[in-house]
């Protein structure tokens, strides 16, 4: 029913579980377009008009509507929807409904049909729980979701991510010998996919290779809200990613030319980016802007100089990933990655943000003693 699918496009789930553009009526797509099946989405005539009408509710930010209606669609295709359920449980991970999530992937399980679609929907279920336990500080959850995680790699050992996932449940339980033992095993499936003994395909994301290795050093980060690791091509062409940013302080604003708060929050935010520069510390402007031409505009008639992306809209991979579903949005990333909501017009962010960029100043030169030098974090271009 499900089929196998690719280790990366598991990996991505896990990372899309750690948003919304105006429409019209729901399920007003084109008959022609909505005729279409792809790959995983439902067959029943009843089923695809419901899944239409899941889809035109995300665009509208009517999250809650949208999972219900995919689950909704899946039922109406006899379970046979692999996308319905994939983007329910994405979308109730998203806006933290964890208990929702939770069911949708008891549905899953009820309709998997082979050891590697259960392995899915076990580490699904397990995802649900951790962030169910994490978010309400429920240790039963967290040990329950150890559970599902180890019965995902018995049915499947070369799935790919579960030992990051399980060594971060762990952490929390302060299970810390144990959650280190998780994190080793997670960097050795990288060393296993260079020597050619894992299939290319499932060769680990770089930036959640970085967060393991971060999390081996230094156990207590697994246990804190970390900013999701993700890697963009800003506007000037640079590569930037959270390994490459690792020591440094990262405010990261999200905004539109069409959101007014957003551009009476511009001159602060230039007043910072200007105020630190020199220090380890970055400003990255993420556009939600559909229309290239006029973002790219508006940068240049502002003179935005620091960091600037664009991710094209509520549903762009950044803003799926920071959960974002109002502009403006603004967090703080410290030096260990530490991720912070941060509100631009506060008096104290300044003072915030002050301390933190002192404390990565510090652990630079800590670093740089032995040599005699300063050492220095790079964004290379492409």
């Amino acid at each position: 029913m499900w089929g196998k699918g690719s280790a990366a496009r598991r990996l991505c789930l896990a990372i899309a579980s750690l948003s919304m553009s105006l429409g019209g009526q729901p399920g007003a797509l084109g008959a022609s377009q909505a005729d279409r099946t792809k790959p995983g989405e439902p067959s029943d005539p009843k089923a695809r008009k419901t899944f239409a009408e899941a889809v035109d509710w995300r665009k509208r930010g009517f999250i809650a509507i949208a999972v219900e209606s995919y689950r909704k669609a899946n039922k109406q295709d006899n379970g046979n929807c692999a996308e319905c359920l994939t983007r329910a449980f994405q979308l109730a991970q998203q806006i933290g409904d964890f208990k929702t999530a939770e069911n949708v992937a008891r549905d899953w399980l009820q309709q998997a049909k082979n050891d590697s679609d259960r392995a899915t929907a076990h580490f699904n279920l397990a995802l649900a729980l951790q962030r169910q336990g994490i978010a309400e500080k429920k240790e039963k959850c967290l040990s329950e979701s150890c559970d599902e995680f180890n019965t995902a790699l018995q049915l499947d050992p070369a799935f790919v991510g579960v030992h990051l996932a399980l060594g971060v449940s762990k952490a929390y339980l302060h299970r810390d010998d144990e959650a280190r033992a998780e994190f080793k095993a997670f960097i050795d499936e990288d060393k296993s996919s260079s020597t050619g003994r894992v299939p290319a395909e499932q060769s680990l994301d770089r930036a959640e290779l970085a967060r393991a290795e971060r999390y081996l050093d230094r156990i207590e980060l697994a246990r804190a809200r970390m900013a999701p690791p993700f890697e963009i091509t800003s506007l000037d062409g640079r590569h930037i990613s959270m390994d490459n940013l690792a020591g440094k302080v990262v405010l990261i604003d999200f905004w539109a030319t069409w959101c007014g708060p957003c551009r009476e929050a511009l001159p602060r935010i230039r007043k910072i980016a200007q105020m630190y520069e020199g220090q380890p510390f970055v400003v990255l402007s993420v556009s939600l802007d559909s229309d290239e031409a006029k973002w790219r505009d508006f940068v240049a008639k502002n003179e935005m100089t620091w960091l600037q992306y664009r991710d094209g809209g509520f549903k762009g991979p950044l803003a799926t990933l920071f959960a974002i579903n109002a502009i403006p949005a603004t967090f703080s990333i410290d030096a260990d990655g530490v991720l912070e909501d941060q509100h631009v017009g506060d008096a104290d962010i300044e003072g915030k943000l002050k301390k933190m960029i002192a404390h990565a100043r510090e652990a630079q030169n800590k670093l740089a003693a032995p040599a005699g030098g300063q050492s220095s974090i790079n964004t290379t271009n492409r």
